[in-house]
């Protein structure tokens, strides 16, 4: 027992082993559609004659009703040729237009392919007004707002004024950011209010994707569609 005790060392002559370094978990790396939520502008090195464009547009629809209205996407490859069409619904005057239009595009297999989505107006069924802001967040796709005229803004918010939540309304279309003239060749100009692309891309692909009337096909053809399908035939111009 004796020769044992002697064989022991004292603990502070004992050689501590340095300690292995803990291992740090992998990092988590961004699932793509996280990525795209903290963009803050999408970056075209240059536009292609066959930018995958969704228009959307809403069907003719009873004023003041609290009804469901039907919205339209179109699917085109500039202004030319027609690739598929979505739909979705939203409320009459509600405030559901936004998320609708989020499920729509990020439920879509398109959705990879979206250069850019293209909304005729900021409102649809009557004042259901669109945060494109939070559209541009959620899908990673650009928002151009296509106006064929420049809007009255002070009537739009006396308009909005006989709603409990005008303020929040009137919020969405102010964070909508300016407003900015497209000049058309042979065409008369519109307006638009853009989110996640530059004024001057978005021009660009105003001006390509109008090609048969003064505002861009794939608007055109949505207004075309929705009000066909719900009335049994379109009326008027897109």
């Amino acid at each position: 027992m004796e020769k044992l005790k002697e064989r022991r060392r004292p603990k502070s002559q004992l050689k501590k082993q340095p300690k292995k370094p803990l291992r740090k978990p992998p990092k988590k790396q961004p699932r793509k559609s996280e990525i795209k939520e903290f963009q803050t502008i999408k970056q075209f090195r240059n536009i292609k004659p066959e930018i995958r464009i969704l228009g959307v547009d809403d069907a003719p629809f009873v004023p003041h009703s609290g009804e469901q209205v039907m919205l339209v996407g179109t699917l085109f490859r500039a202004g030319d040729w027609l690739d598929g069409v979505l739909r979705t619904q939203v409320t009459v005057d509600g405030t559901d237009a936004t998320c609708s239009l989020i499920e729509m595009v990020n439920g879509s297999r398109h959705l990879e392919q979206l250069g850019v989505m293209m909304l005729d107006g900021i409102t649809f069924g009557g004042f259901n007004v669109v945060n494109i802001q939070k559209i541009f967040q959620k899908t990673g796709v650009p928002v151009i707002v296509i106006m064929r005229k420049y809007p009255d803004m002070p009537r739009i918010k006396k308009a909005l004024q006989n709603f409990p939540d005008w303020e929040k309304r009137w919020n969405n279309i102010l964070k909508a950011g300016d407003i900015y003239k497209v000049d058309n060749i042979n065409q008369e100009p519109v307006y638009m209010q853009v989110c996640g692309i530059s004024k001057e891309d978005a021009r660009e692909i105003v001006r390509i994707s109008t090609t048969r009337s003064a505002i861009p096909e794939p608007i055109r053809a949505a207004h075309i569609i929705a009000a066909g399908v719900t009335t049994g035939e379109s009326k008027g111009n897109a």
